[in-house]
């Protein structure tokens, strides 16, 4: 029997309430549709929402949690922010909200940031958790899929860390290992080579610090981005040291990065141990690392689930499809 769909209506109309809820050309409507997999139909200020049950009661709440905040445009961002949020079973609205107005996403518990972005916090629970554990531990690993906020949340952290005064530098690594290509020789001298290995730190940092700030920083050398190669010898105090792309470290690389610690320093480690890059014959240090370090006081680790995923929200289903297909693989 084909689930009967689940009928809104925001009386009375408010047009421009309306339109901020649905978006331009219905864009906002087409994201609620995309990431839980309903379909929405709307005559005027009524609204129709066919799918699977569960799907389609938890569409509804997320549309009254809409229309509560549509006095002002809602932007894209907003919208899939909250849609993760929602998908989220801890975070999902109130289902006992008595009116429209009563819906609201419920937002885990999180740590405050002194970083530009005044909206930032852990979306999922074990992104607030993961939050936590940073300022409560000295090192801490963040193992799951792209998009899960591991690198994002780190540098959030970090920056954080040196605006509080908690630390005088921040030194952020990555493994110079291409994503299953061959690049060659790459032009220019030695940090232009290692750039396009660790942009993406460097668009963490220009959005949590702005550019300006960011690029002062660097002149000072109050913050450092370096190959991981570059990091034997050196003894790092009263740094936030965040080592990204680790599933790509070697078991030996992984140690001497870990021995890099000195006095009044923090480190976070972070990686997908099913992106891979190095050598089929060569283990990975992030997959030895869990191993042998698991039962040490003072490591935390965070093990994120694609249910964590911060990003467009067909990124979670493509996550899901994938770790789907691997099971099969492996089962048959």
């Amino acid at each position: 029997m084909k689930p009967k769909p689940v009928e809104i209506s925001f009386t009375p109309a408010d047009n421009q309430r309306l339109a901020n809820l649905c978006g331009a050309l219905d864009e906002n409507l087409k994201q609620v549709e995309t990431a839980l997999d309903v379909v929405i139909s709307r005559r005027g200020e009524h609204f129709s929402v066919s799918g699977k049950s569960s799907q389609t009661k938890l569409a509804a709440q997320v549309l009254r949690h809409y229309y509560h905040q549509s006095q002002h445009h809602l932007s894209l961002e907003q919208v899939q922010l909250g849609l993760i949020e929602a998908m989220n079973p801890q975070n999902a609205p109130d289902s006992t909200a008595e009116s429209d107005e009563a819906a609201t996403i419920k937002q885990p518990a999180s740590p405050a940031l002194l970083t530009r972005r005044s909206n930032l916090y852990g979306r999922t629970p074990r992104q607030a958790q993961y939050l936590q554990q940073i300022q409560e531990h000295d090192i801490t690993f963040a193992i799951g899929p792209a998009g899960t906020g591991k690198t994002y949340l780190a540098v959030a952290s970090a920056v954080d860390a040196l605006e509080r005064d908690l630390v005088s530098r921040l030194i952020l690594v990555r493994p110079a290992v291409e994503a299953g290509e061959r690049l060659g020789f790459l032009p220019g001298d030695m940090t232009q080579k290692v750039d396009p290995y660790l942009r993406p730190l460097y668009d963490a940092l220009y959005d949590l610090m702005g550019l300006d700030k960011t690029s002062k920083q660097f002149e000072r050398n109050t913050i450092e981005i370096a190959p991981l190669a570059f990091m034997r010898g050196r003894t790092l105090n009263q740094s936030f040291i965040i080592l990204d792309e680790a599933q790509n470290t070697t078991p030996e690389q992984m140690k001497m990065f870990l021995t890099r610690m000195g006095l009044g320093s923090k480190a976070v480690i972070t990686g997908d141990v099913t992106q891979i890059d190095l050598p089929k014959h060569q283990k990975s240090g992030l997959v030895e690392a869990q191993q042998v370090l698991k039962d040490i006081r003072g490591i935390a680790f965070t093990h994120f689930q694609s249910e964590d995923v911060v990003r467009h929200p067909l990124v979670q289903r493509i996550v899901n499809a994938y770790e789907k297909h691997d099971k099969q693989k492996q089962e048959s």
